[in-house]
Parts: C-alpha cells; sequence; structure tokens
C-alpha cells in the first residue's frame, strides 16, 4: 500500500513538473494557478489509464509503433486535461507537438529521477539513525 501511494506520489509531482515546464518554455501553452491541480490529477489519471490500453492495443494492431506509446499517451492526456476543466489552454498545432515532446521527456525523466532519490534519502535516514545512539533503531 505505501510503495502504491509513493509511486502515484512520484507520478503527480512528474506530472506537475512537466506541465510547468512546459508551460515556462512555451508561450502558447497555458497553466492557470487556479486550475493547476485539477490539471495535473486529470493528465495523471488520463496518462496512467491510457499508456497500458494504447501499448495493449498498439501491440496487437501495430507492434512497429511500440516506441512511441509515451508520446501517443501524453498527447491524449493532454487533450482530456484541456478538454476537462479551464486550466489548461493550448494553441497551435505546433505547441501541441512541442509540449507532447516537453512534457512526456520531463515526466519520464523524473519518473526515473524521483525514486532514486527518494531511496537516497531513506538510505541516508536510515544511515544517521544508526550513527545516532540516542534515536533508538527499528
Amino acid at each position: 500500500m505505501v510503495r502504491l501511494l509513493i509511486r502515484a506520489v512520484i507520478f503527480l509531482v512528474s506530472a506537475a513538473l512537466g506541465l510547468l515546464v512546459a508551460s515556462w518554455i512555451l508561450d502558447d501553452f497555458t497553466v492557470t494557478t487556479t486550475g493547476f491541480a485539477l490539471t495535473v490529477v486529470i493528465f495523471a489519471v488520463a496518462q496512467s489509464v491510457l499508456a497500458p490500453f494504447i501499448a495493449k492495443m498498439t501491440n496487437r494492431y501495430a507492434p512497429a509503433f511500440l516506441g512511441g506509446i509515451g508520446l501517443v499517451s501524453t498527447y491524449v492526456a493532454l487533450l482530456i486535461a484541456s478538454l476537462v476543466g479551464d486550466g489548461l489552454q493550448i494553441d497551435g498545432a505546433q505547441t501541441w507537438v512541442l509540449a507532447t515532446l516537453i512534457v512526456w521527456l520531463v515526466t519520464a525523466l523524473a519518473t526515473l529521477i524521483l525514486p532514486m532519490i527518494f531511496i537516497r534519502n531513506k538510505v541516508q535516514g536510515r544511515q544517521g539513525k544508526r550513527d545516532n545512539p540516542q534515536v533508538p533503531q527499528v
């Protein structure tokens, strides 16, 4: 249960980072401050549901495109997040393409790096407890 919650938090943080980076880089990619949290949740849920579905459909009907699953699911999740609520607005075909690439890249990197940071902090915390005799070891 704890691992599931940790994974969910990491996925939400990575989605938030991806959307923020895209909004900083692209002029026609707007995430409102009032709708940011809802946009992150909608995007993250859509992405987590769509990726396995698209992977299954691609594997069955077009296995040559398996490498593009992340990009396709990111695009569709951005589309859903922009349609549901008013927290995300993307204008222009070029912005859609670049936003998909940026959000996909940032979320992919974040889902790789964030668990390593979490594990490192947890290991350092355990080492600190062993080094400090006043703290009872668990």
